[in-house]
């Protein structure tokens, strides 16, 4: 493990710095499928999984990395089935649950036990499956701008239409991505050209655009409202962790899911959208570390 602080310039050094791993046959799917996650840092205060959503894959988390291995954590930021640079092959399901079996098999291959689990849209649901049907790998949990209850995406739902998109070119593609990160700032500036190559290179290709409607067709309500009977169940300690100007997985969701999960805390942030950790890094890192200095 790298130990060093420092950040990547570009996200082509985020993607080089990964590190890749073979789940075998019956751990994460039906095939053996390959994972890249980064890893950095040393664990002296304990060890911080990062989960993306969708459309996007670890490097969300770019600006969130190094102040976390700075403070002391190991930091895992893994790229889900079929997204990043993950195995993007169409030969396996995307589902939550699937994605929750991908994750435990990779903390297994790992030999960690237990983590800090953060999710961010798609991967909150995840955090959540995890929080409820393997406690035992969960330490502390925060839940942001978290795909909940029955709000999904119009736009992450049409892509779930392969009749429809895939006759498309890809160019139609990058263009309603565009769109959608900019829909999903609050802060212009923010939106940087690195930022945007980086989020749409995955799907850039006829391959990755595949990937992503095989991702998108996935997406499902029942697997989330599936869950809400279990809120209750949850003994991690959890912050709800929340960019209020998100357009999509609104806040009173949000405040909702804290109120059913015993002990939660609801922490808002102003002036940011969903892409949180792109439009307010250093409010959500502070808010991350202070959450788990003192739980």
């Amino acid at each position: 493990m790298q130990i060093d602080g420092a950040g990547w310039t570009t996200w082509q050094d985020f993607k080089a710095d990964q590190r890749e791993l073979v789940l075998p046959t019956g751990t994460a799917a039906h095939i053996p499928v390959t994972i890249r996650y980064i890893d950095r840092g040393e664990a002296r205060l304990g060890t911080v999984l990062l989960m993306h959503g969708i459309p996007t894959w670890g490097y969300l988390y770019h600006a969130v990395i190094p102040p976390l291995v700075q403070a002391g954590y190991r930091v895992l930021a893994p790229d889900f089935l079929g997204h990043g640079w993950s195995d993007r092959r169409d030969r396996f399901d995307r589902s939550f649950q699937d994605q929750a079996r991908m994750i435990t098999a990779l903390l297994a291959a790992l030999n960690l036990q237990r983590v800090d689990v953060v999710g961010h849209d798609t991967g909150g649901a995840v955090a959540l499956i995890l929080a409820i049907e393997h406690s035992a790998v969960v330490n502390r949990l925060v839940i942001t701008n978290s795909v909940c209850y029955d709000r999904f995406d119009d736009d992450m739902l049409d892509f779930g239409h392969p009749l429809r998109w895939k006759p498309r070119p890809v160019s139609d593609l990058v263009a309603a991505l565009e769109e959608s990160l900019a829909a999903g700032l609050s802060n212009p500036e923010r939106l940087t050209a690195e930022f945007r190559a980086g989020m749409i290179a995955p799907w850039a290709s006829e391959e990755g655009k595949l990937s992503l409607l095989r991702n998108a067709s996935a997406l499902n309500a029942n697997q989330t409202m599936a869950l809400v009977d279990r809120h209750g169940d949850i003994a991690a300690p959890t912050l709800v962790l929340w960019g209020m100007d998100d357009p999509w997985q609104k806040a009173e969701d949000g405040r909702q899911l804290a109120s059913e999960i015993p002990g939660a805390q609801f922490q808002a942030i102003e002036g940011a959208s969903h892409w949180i950790q792109q439009d307010a890094p250093e409010q959500f890192s502070q808010a991350l570390l202070e959450f788990l200095a003192r739980m």
